[in-house]
C-alpha cells in the first residue's frame, strides 16, 4: 500500500478517511492541519505537522491529499493543491469502492469521489473536486477544477460547471446548462442557468 498524508483534519477528513480506508489503496501515513493540533489524531492517525511541514515530507514515494472541506469558497484548497503541484507531490485520487465511474468517464488528480456516487458514460470531472455522497453526474457532463459537488446533487447529462463552483446538497442542475466560473448554487435548488 502507498503512504498518504492528508492535509487537513476537520469534518471532511473524517469523511474522506472513511472512503480511503474502504478503498485499500493507500495507507494514511499522517495529517497536516492548524499548529494547535499538532499531536492530537484524528479517527487515530497523527497529526504530524502544519502546512509549512509539507515540503519535507515530499518523496517520490509518497502521496498527498487534500482533506480540506470547500464551502462556498475553494481558495484554501487552491492554495494547498498549488504548493503540493509546484513541489513535485504525487496527489492522490481517491474513489470509493462504492462508487460508481464509468470507464469512458474521466476524473483527474486530488479529487475524491465519495460512497454511492455515480458518474456516467464521457462525463468529466478536473481536479481537486470533491464529489460528495451520493452524488449523480449523467452522460457528457463536465465538471471543471476546484468544485465541490455536494451530497444528493443531480448534475445532469451535457451540464458544463466551470472552475470553483459550489453545488449545495439535494440540487438539480438542468440537462445542457453552462454553469459559469464561482457559481455558488444553494441547497435544494433546481438550477435552469442564467
Amino acid at each position: 500500500m502507498k503512504s498518504l498524508y492528508l492535509v487537513g483534519g476537520g469534518g471532511h477528513c473524517h469523511s474522506c478517511i472513511d472512503v480511503i480506508e474502504q478503498s485499500a489503496e493507500y495507507k494514511i501515513a499522517g495529517i497536516f492541519d492548524i499548529k494547535e493540533n499538532v499531536g492530537k489524531n484524528v479517527l487515530g492517525y497523527p497529526i504530524i505537522g502544519i502546512d509549512d511541514d509539507l515540503k519535507k515530507y515530499i518523496k517520490p514515494e509518497n502521496y498527498f491529499f487534500i482533506t480540506v472541506g470547500q464551502i462556498k469558497s475553494a481558495d484554501l484548497r487552491i492554495t494547498l493543491y498549488e504548493v503540493l503541484k509546484n513541489n513535485g507531490a504525487n496527489i492522490a485520487t481517491i474513489i470509493s469502492p462504492r462508487a460508481y465511474v464509468s470507464k469512458y468517464a474521466s476524473v483527474d488528480e486530488g479529487t475524491i469521489v465519495m460512497h454511492d456516487s455515480l458518474i456516467n458514460t464521457y462525463a468529466e470531472v478536473g481536479v481537486n473536486c470533491i464529489i460528495n455522497t451520493k452524488t449523480l453526474i449523467e452522460h457528457d457532463a463536465k465538471v471543471g477544477n476546484h468544485c465541490h459537488i455536494s451530497t444528493a446533487t443531480v448534475v445532469n447529462g451535457n451540464c458544463v460547471i466551470k472552475d470553483q463552483c459550489f453545488i449545495g446538497s439535494n440540487a438539480v442542475l438542468k440537462e445542457g446548462i453552462i454553469v459559469a466560473e464561482k457559481t455558488i448554487i444553494p441547497a435544494g435548488s433546481f438550477y435552469r442557468g442564467k
